[in-house]
């Protein structure tokens, strides 16, 4: 049994068998586009142990002159083996194809073709390799091409669509981008692709980073899902539906496209970065009162005429770093003042724009802080007083406005828990609750005797008395403004404390009776 050897590139049945030097006839070929791997010829019986599929197998038919009812068995071995053609030499064994034989392969679905008696089987096998080599050379040529054109598109356009466009052409089907800077299907056969397939395997792949791609066959087409960047965690997947059996040129234009794609997504990584440390840098200086030097810094970026706004408001938040970069990536398109600042989001924006900014800011878990509005020269006010929004910001109220907390009075940016420890100690002095309702009134009615005594229903002497009692045990007069603030804030923060306690008093169910 003679072999040729296998090249990379097919030759189709169809086209050894029409080629014009061999004279060959094609008797049967209901597969004419089956790829050759190899020549075989055999005259056994049953060569089918000697073969790997793939091959054209060529006989005289020595051991078959007197077969009859055989060739039925003989051609199921062959379809078995998946040999794709039998050639059947005619003028020396046999004067022609054996009706039998056609009637076998007709059944079986077996290409079968005569080989006339002037042609040799050596001039066959050296046909195939001849026509394998210039067909490798062809798809050499064109893989070139394609890499050309790929090429092209990526340089011509910092838009990773017009790439996405041009494989999907090359390879006759479809192909998108998924992630960040996606692609919606592009290509002749953008509706056969399939989305949800397409979606459910880059997230099966996302978590094995650069290292996992997958190519999956629905019929008689395949779907090639690879991870897209250079290095770190992938920038995007691309998917590509090529509706017939993925050849070289093929496979070699798509790892072309993944890779023009990772460089191009790596750029743009890097103007970014760049871009986003300008900005940071233009946020320091209009908080530290540099709003001239800040607007040089935003030219820097390559925008000329950059005009800051009269008045800012700034919005800080804090919370887990992939989350803080998520929020960064909603916003920073339409916010150029916005950075990662000190290990917190920074936000610049105009007074009527920063609501519709917060939203997108606080869907993903962030603590919020907002400054009031300020003059362009006065960022820094909004700033601090952002930062004291934000101690206030818990998981129940996550964006925490200042001029809230300003109407809301003083006790609203005091620490609760160092407020109760404070007045704790301060009413702890005032032994009878008298005192301290006195001390209440007192204060209420910003010092006027005779409305206290009116309010508790005393003689004004005896509101004079517990004063006096109050001042000796406070060790200051309460004609000191600060001992009036004090004792307010320890009054306001009790008040507060026992109204919570009854509440959650009253919230608690009683024990059930028994008895």
């Amino acid at each position: 049994m003679a072999r040729l050897c296998n090249y990379a590139t097919m030759v189709s049945v169809a086209e050894l068998v029409g080629h014009g030097s061999l004279a060959l006839a094609g008797v049967h070929l209901p597969q004419p586009t089956a790829g050759i791997r190899w020549v075989a010829t055999s005259e056994l019986a049953d060569p089918s142990p000697f073969l790997e599929g793939g091959e054209v197998l060529l006989t005289t038919g020595l051991e078959m002159r007197q077969w009859r009812s055989q060739w039925k068995s003989y051609v199921a071995r062959l379809v078995a083996r998946q040999v794709v053609a039998l050639g059947f030499a005619t003028g020396l064994t046999h004067r022609a194809v054996p009706a039998g034989l056609i009637a076998a392969c007709r059944t079986q679905g077996l290409n079968v073709f005569e080989v006339p008696r002037a042609t040799t089987f050596v001039a066959i096998s050296h046909t195939l390799a001849s026509m394998k080599e210039s067909e490798s050379e062809h798809a050499a040529r064109r893989s070139l091409e394609a890499q050309r054109q790929l090429t092209q598109a990526a340089l011509r356009q910092d838009d990773p669509a017009a790439l996405v466009t041009r494989l999907a052409d090359i390879v006759d089907g479809a192909a998108a981008l998924v992630g960040p800077d996606g692609v919606e299907p592009r290509g002749p056969a953008r509706t056969e692709l399939d989305v949800s397939l397409v979606a459910s395997e880059v997230d099966r792949l996302r978590p094995q980073g650069l290292r996992a791609a997958t190519s999956v066959q629905t019929g008689a087409a395949t779907l090639v899902v690879q991870p897209v960047g250079l290095t770190g965690p992938p920038v995007g997947h691309l998917a590509v539906y090529i509706p017939h059996p993925v050849t070289d040129r093929e496979r070699t234009a798509i790892a072309t496209a993944v890779s023009l794609l990772g460089l191009a997504a790596q750029t743009r990584l890097e103007r970014r970065d760049a871009d986003r440390r300008l900005r940071a840098r233009a946020l320091e200086l209009l908080v530290e009162a540099d709003a001239r030097t800040a607007t040089i810094v935003l030219e820097a970026r390559g925008e000329r005429g950059v005009a800051l706004p009269k008045h800012v408001v700034i919005a800080r938040a804090t919370g887990p770093d992939h989350a803080l970069s998520d929020a960064l990536e909603a916003v920073e398109n339409a916010v150029p003042l916005a950075a990662l600042v000190r290990e917190e989001l920074w936000l610049a924006v105009t007074p009527g724009a920063i609501d519709h900014h917060l939203a997108k800011v606080a869907e993903r878990g962030l603590l919020v802080g907002v400054g009031g509005p300020e003059t362009i020269d006065d960022a820094r006010r909004s700033w601090t007083n952002a930062g004291h929004a934000l101690t206030s910001a818990t998981s129940a109220a996550p964006v925490v406005r200042w001029e809230r907390l300003v109407n809301e009075g003083a006790l609203a940016v005091i620490d609760g828990e160092r407020a109760a420890a404070f007045a704790a100690s301060f009413l702890a002095r005032l032994s009878d609750e008298e005192l301290v309702r006195t001390l209440s009134s007192f204060l209420h009615h910003h010092g006027s005797r005779l409305k206290v005594a009116d309010e508790l229903g005393i003689h004004r002497n005896t509101v004079g008395n517990r004063i006096a009692q109050i001042e000796t045990a406070l060790g200051r007069s309460l004609d000191d403004p600060q001992v009036r603030v004090n004792a307010w804030i320890a009054l306001q923060v009790a008040s507060n404390s026992a109204t919570t306690s009854s509440a959650s008093a009253c919230s608690t169910p009683r024990a059930a009776r028994t008895g």
